[in-house]
């Protein structure tokens, strides 16, 4: 049931897309002047689709933006501005064919801007060394101690620039990427921290569609600056979720640096593979710093293609969560009313989709949404002082 994926310039024609015949719908990136401002997803199974169609549902969905689009483009100057200097890192482990991809990606546009390291993780093997050994610019290094928030602390005691900016080794950067983040540097000079759009980079597998369907990573296609107060949210800055992703995700690095990196307890591989994004967001928000959303950051991602893998992904989403609850409820005693509310307020939406799901009204089946709950259960119960047991274990062992 895969739906291929194509990409809309709005400042052209609109095409007539023929699909295959194993198309059951469609993705669209649409894009004005290499823009990308907004993303469709259709279900379809006629071998064509006509331009009068897909102008009807961009027209449907995004008359708003595209209007906002003309009117940003009317009134903007061109600047010239110094980038700053940037280290991109990817953190992996044994994952060399998906890597290559994403290496391949970047170095079509990093000419003199930036420089490239790869944090390899724990290796079981010397293929990932091999790959990095036969491009020239970039940087190897390896991490023994296995664990995603290991990895980027060894990528935050090499890194000498003024950003440092995190790709996961499943996604592949936008054309765009690079502008898009000296855009909102250029824009937001002040902020600590920013975050970019993820949209997927296949949907070919009914797991991959799931997913997508009911959100995948998508922030949306606005700019947005998050500060000390968020209007209207009274759990801020406590949903951390809102804010981004951690597979496309930059810092300045003396806030990393003052902060004290990233929490190794958290996102730490198999036993608690998530919470390390939403924990580095709220601590930067939470120290008095400002962290930015851009579109135009835009990454794609390999959506998990295996249903089992998906139920897991969840399942991992509320363990992550609940163990960074837990952690932030014993580090930051002045949010914890809005972390008990955090709590109540999950798990009442969890089970509103969870009643929604059983009368055929989502798009995830049951075991989707009761994988998250049980995560979450779980990550209260304690998730967090285990982790750091067994973190702590992981310390003794390595020297």
């Amino acid at each position: 049931m895969p739906y291929s994926i194509h990409e809309i310039e709005m400042t052209q024609p609109l095409p007539t897309l023929t699909l295959s015949e194993h198309d059951t719908g469609v993705g669209l990136i649409v894009r004005r002047y290499d823009r990308a401002i907004g993303f469709l997803m259709q279900s379809w199974d006629q071998p064509q689709i006509d331009a009068n169609t897909i102008a009807s549902w961009i027209a449907e969905k995004l008359s708003t933006k595209i209007i906002q689009e003309a009117i940003r483009d009317e009134w903007a100057s061109p600047e010239i501005v110094k980038h700053p200097s940037l280290t991109v890192a990817i953190c992996t482990k044994d994952r060399p064919d998906q890597l290559a991809r994403c290496l391949n990606s970047l170095l079509k546009l990093q000419s003199n801007e930036f420089e490239i390291v790869v944090i390899d993780n724990a290796p079981t093997d010397d293929r990932t060394q091999k790959l990095v050994a036969t491009l020239p610019t970039v940087q190897y290094v390896q991490e023994p101690k296995a664990g995603l928030n290991f990895a980027r602390n060894r990528a935050l005691e090499v890194a000498n620039t003024e950003l440092l900016a995190f790709l996961d080794d499943d996604v592949i950067v936008d054309r765009e990427w690079l502008n898009g983040l000296i855009t909102a540097w250029t824009e937001n000079p002040d902020a600590a921290a920013w975050t970019g759009l993820v949209l997927p980079y296949e949907l070919e597998t009914e797991a991959q569609i799931l997913f997508e369907s009911r959100g995948g990573f998508g922030r949306g296609f606005e700019k947005i600056r998050y500060g000390q107060i968020l209007p209207q949210n009274p759990l801020y800055p406590c949903g951390a979720g809102i804010f981004g992703a951690g597979c496309n995700m930059a810092f300045r690095r003396d806030i990393l640096l003052k902060l004290g990196g990233f929490d190794e307890a958290l996102d730490t591989g198999a036993p608690l593979p998530g919470g390390g994004d939403l924990d580095i967001f709220y601590r930067v928000i939470r120290s008095n710093n400002v962290l930015v959303y851009e579109p135009q950051y835009l990454v794609y991602h390999q959506h998990r293609r295996e249903i089992e893998k998906l139920r897991r992904q969840y399942w991992s989403w509320g363990l992550g969560l609940m163990a960074f609850v837990g952690k932030s409820y014993q580090s930051d005693p002045a949010q914890r009313g809005q972390l008990q509310a955090l709590v109540k307020w999950w798990f009442q939406y969890q089970s509103k989709q969870l009643l929604k799901s059983w009368m055929g009204r989502h798009p995830l089946p049951p075991e989707m949404i009761l994988a998250e709950l049980w995560g979450g259960i779980r990550g209260l119960l304690g998730e967090y002082p285990r982790s750091q047991q067994r973190i702590e274990q992981i310390r003794r062992q390595s020297t």
